[in-house]
């Protein structure tokens, strides 16, 4: 196995423990549109774009939303992601995984697929800033996972070859995402996907949660 040296996180579900308040806040929205839907099948469509995600679940529905009323719910949806915020941790081993690896001289982005508002919510969690890390937003590229484009735009904004990249994901669609453009997928079940769905969308390795992950970096990375 090629040895990488840069890391793209994504963020809900993988360094802060967001990703039930995300499904909450896509069921407060999805309930006051009188879309009927299940939180489970609302949880595993997290970590797609939210355009991608409404369009899935207008064919789960089998109710047509039109432009304007995406809009409703995604305002919606940030209102009440916004009212949870509270909630919202840092999983374990997160801080200090990203702590080593700066302190290693280990490049590391963060590229998730939602918009900057709740990306701040996310950063501050983990005691971050935007302007002081590298961070890639869904409203930095054309298309959310399972697009590749965040994770390009994250290599770009890295100045390393994608093909160098270890992409640190919980879902699926991370994986799918990391797997078209030639990233090294490496998934973690603290946002509730199995070791088998994560290894079947091409995750290399899988590993509790970041703390887990930071006990094993060597298997992953050489130290420059």
């Amino acid at each position: 196995m090629r040895q990488k040296t840069s890391f793209i996180f994504d963020l809900d579900g993988t360094l802060t423990d967001s990703v039930y308040q995300n499904v909450a806040a896509w069921k407060e929205a999805l309930d006051s549109e009188q879309i009927p839907l299940a939180m489970w099948r609302i949880h595993r469509k997290i970590g797609m774009s939210g355009g991608l995600m409404l369009k899935s679940l207008s064919r789960e529905t089998g109710q047509a939303i039109s432009e304007d009323q995406a809009k409703k719910l995604s305002d919606k949806h940030a209102e009440a992601y916004d009212r949870l915020q509270h909630q919202i941790t840092a999983l374990p081993g997160a801080v200090e995984l990203l702590n080593e690896l700066s302190r290693s001289g280990l490049q590391w982005c963060i590229a998730t697929s939602g918009g900057s508002d709740t990306a701040h919510i996310n950063l501050k969690a983990l005691g971050l800033k935007a302007e002081e890390i590298k961070l890639i937003t869904r409203d930095d590229v054309k298309y959310g996972k399972p697009d590749p484009d965040l994770f390009l735009a994250a290599a770009e904004r890295m100045g390393v070859p994608i093909e160098d990249c270890l992409v640190i994901g919980d879902a699926i669609w991370d994986m799918l995402a990391a797997r078209r453009c030639k990233a090294t997928g490496i998934g973690l079940l603290s946002g509730g996907y199995d070791i088998g769905e994560l290894e079947r969308a091409g995750a290399l390795r899988v590993y509790e949660d970041a703390a887990d992950l930071l006990a094993h970096l060597d298997e992953i990375a050489s130290r420059p």
